[in-house]
């Protein structure tokens, strides 16, 4: 509020000194009494006010580096201005006429001025502010970027995760992605244009959120070709991390030393966790691979396979975990029927020891469907 209140103050000073001094009373481009040429130079000190307002609500958010460039750069940017038109004033007045030499040394001035300034404010980053002796430090905050694929942006589930608030920091969408996802869209393919459209739906959530800090990039890379390498190259130029599904971009981008956040491994982590032992409840969906064997998903897309319950198919079943197996693609759940595991746990109790052989060659032809069930899911 006291912000507010110093730049509405501001504005109101340099309106009034507008208004007293009144720069445009001399000027010959403007026929108007002296009271309207008053409130025309109030009004353009308002504007001015408007525009230095302006300009300190961009260099707030400005690290302390891109400061220090700036500065620099305007400054020499000024030097080198004021020198060249040194020159241009020392030229006869019949080589240059007077009009033309006032207009280029103010041309020259704001030329200079504003190449120094943006040159700065670019290469400010560079600057190594510890040479200084800690007097200049920077005590920002490393600003945190993360870099959308597109996989995670048609995925969609970025944009819960952000609005739960787990996901904080500055996400930029290069310019490359937005050309992907429009070239999805477009695609003759009416599913490959129905995920295009859902990326871009995404997108447009993600920005009316306005507890995000979404910025669009426009760095591309000419030289590369693939957009995952491009990916890759912005990650290691921001020093952000990529968040995507691709299972491949993940890897590759580890081996290039670029962090990645995975959706689909955050998906797993937060799956409950299930013992061996332990009811449950599931619908036996469809048949399984081996013989006599159900299929069924929990609510978050966890397979289960259940033994023996290929004639439950449609129908809800209680059954007892046997093992759980944690694969790339996902967490699978073994189980049985509630009732096989009662009868097989008094088998197991009055097995006598000439038994042992069959129970282990059971086991074993029990690891070997899980194996082979894996095998075909990969």
């Amino acid at each position: 509020m006291d912000v507010v209140i110093i730049r509405v103050s501001f504005v109101a000073l340099l309106a009034v000194v507008g208004f007293l001094l009144n720069p445009l009373a001399q000027t010959r481009h403007l026929e108007a009494p002296v009271q309207t040429r008053q409130l025309l130079s109030a009004m353009l000190g308002a504007m001015v006010a408007g525009v230095i307002i302006a300009f300190e609500m961009r260099a707030r958010k400005a690290s302390l580096r891109t400061l220090i460039g700036a500065a620099v750069g305007s400054i020499l940017g000024i030097v080198g201005a004021y020198l060249i038109g040194m020159l241009i004033s020392a030229q006869d007045i019949n080589t240059v006429p007077g009009e033309m030499k006032v207009f280029l040394i103010i041309a020259l001035g704001f030329f200079m001025g504003y190449i120094g300034l943006m040159v700065g404010a670019a290469k400010g980053d560079y600057l190594d502010l510890s040479a200084l002796g800690g007097i200049f430090s920077d005590k920002t905050v490393k600003v945190d970027y993360k870099i959308l694929d597109t996989s995670v942006i048609i995925d969609g589930r970025i944009a819960d995760v952000a609005e739960t608030g787990f996901l904080g920091g500055t996400m930029i969408i290069p310019n490359f992605i937005l050309a992907e996802l429009q070239q999805v869209a477009d695609s003759a393919d009416s599913s490959k244009r129905q995920r295009g459209r859902r990326g871009l739906d995404m997108l447009q959530r993600l920005r009316n959120n306005s507890k995000l800090d979404i910025q669009i990039v426009e760095t591309d890379f000419p030289a590369v070709k693939e957009v995952d390498l491009k990916l890759i190259e912005l990650g290691k130029q921001l020093d952000a991390v990529i968040v995507t599904n691709d299972f491949n971009l993940n890897k590759v981008s580890q081996l290039r030393g670029v962090q990645v956040l995975n959706i689909n491994e955050l998906a797993n982590a937060l799956k409950p966790v299930v013992l061996p032992g332990e009811a449950m409840r599931v619908f036996v969906l469809k048949e399984g691979k081996e013989y006599n064997q159900g299929v069924a998903y929990l609510d978050d897309g966890t397979m289960v396979v259940v033994d023996n319950a290929r004639r439950l198919i449609g129908k809800t079943a209680d059954i007892a975990v046997t093992s759980v197996l944690q694969t790339t693609a996902g967490k699978m759940i073994f189980g049985r029927l509630w009732e096989d595991k009662d009868d097989h746990g008094e088998s197991d109790k009055t097995m006598g020891v000439h038994d042992s052989r069959s129970l282990g060659f059971r086991k074993a032809t029990r690891d070997l469907r899980q194996t082979t069930i894996l095998e075909e899911l990969d």
